[in-house]
């Protein structure tokens, strides 16, 4: 049978945590206090955390943490660039893993998510008990350029002239750039608009069949601003990561039990990276689900990550 969101949950517990250059991180535990530790890792950058997402864990098993990474979600300051980085994140990561008093938790992310479990589990690997990714990003130039510049634009063409219509012809050669300018000048009209075009391209290209709740939500200018902002902020600074650096560094990972799941259909994130991570880290469990692209609440992938958190946490 095939597995679904565990029911609708609150958390027991939120708060915002000074992490310092300003930053302040919302955050919230859900599920039994003193129950197997998890994180939760949003994507984007930028995605921040949604209900739903408490939802891949069984509450009576895991003490779940989730939170929204700088400038986004509830986190202030909304939609700042300043001292927000990988790095930030990974030290923000165990900082809330301090303050909250456990030695070691289940790291669960996608897409970007994915980015930045890996990020953490290959620079602290002695704090990771297990390892759920999903939707593999590695962040190389190439996997940029397949989503931003040519190759999802041969899939949706309709969606790409859409995305490229905001842009003027001569500018098209580097479209990650011309819309980091744009997010990042001084109008702000510009910039909604800039943020509204750029959100709703990705909305409409990670579902292997049309989701209109999941594109009318990347289309709000709210949630577009940060998305949009943060994506390119972290995608013209290649996430401030070396050249393939999560592949290169995956024997960091040996000895962490793992699963890896991946849409064979994902557009933004071709099925390649999810196959050389399992090559570089072949411990890990690799389910690449027939019939699904990218997001987390397609049938397919959300059956196996459900059953991946239900594995780890003793439940058969």
């Amino acid at each position: 049978m095939q597995r679904t969101l565990y029911p609708p949950i609150d958390p027991y517990e939120t708060g915002m945590l000074d992490v310092g250059d300003g930053h302040q991180v919302y955050f919230e535990r859900c599920g039994t206090k003193g129950a197997k530790p998890a994180l939760f890792l949003h994507g984007g950058p930028g995605g921040g955390i949604a209900p739903e997402h408490r939802r891949q864990f069984d509450p009576e098993r895991y003490d779940l943490l989730l939170f929204d990474q700088r400038g986004c979600g509830k986190s202030t300051p909304y939609a700042s660039l300043e001292a927000n980085t990988t790095w930030h994140l990974v030290a923000d990561i165990e900082r809330l893993r301090a303050h909250i008093g456990v030695d070691k938790w289940l790291v669960f992310g996608g897409s970007w998510g994915s980015t930045l479990a890996l990020a953490y589990a290959e620079t602290h690997p002695e704090r990771v008990s297990e390892l759920v990714v999903r939707g593999i990003y590695t962040c190389t130039r190439p996997e940029l350029e397949w989503f931003y510049q040519f190759g999802v634009s041969e899939m949706f063409p309709d969606k790409w002239e859409k995305f490229v219509a905001l842009i003027p012809e001569a500018e098209r050669g580097d479209l990650l750039a011309a819309y980091h300018r744009r997010l990042t000048g001084g109008d702000p009209d510009t910039q909604i608009a800039a943020a509204r075009a750029w959100s709703l391209y990705e909305g409409e290209t990670i579902t292997l069949l049309p989701d209109a709740k999941l594109a009318e939500q990347h289309d709000d200018p709210h949630f577009a601003l940060a998305f949009a902002r943060i994506e390119t902020h972290y995608f013209m600074n290649g996430c401030w990561l070396e050249p393939n650096q999560l592949l290169r560094d995956a024997g960091r990972l040996q000895g962490i039990p793992g699963t890896i799941v991946h849409g064979r259909y994902d557009m933004p994130c071709p099925a390649r990276y999810a196959w050389q991570l399992h090559q570089a880290w072949p411990e890990a469990d690799l389910r690449l689900v027939e019939g699904a692209g990218h997001a987390y609440s397609e049938p397919g992938i959300l059956d196996q990550l459900i059953r991946a958190t239900d594995r780890y946490a003793g439940k058969g």
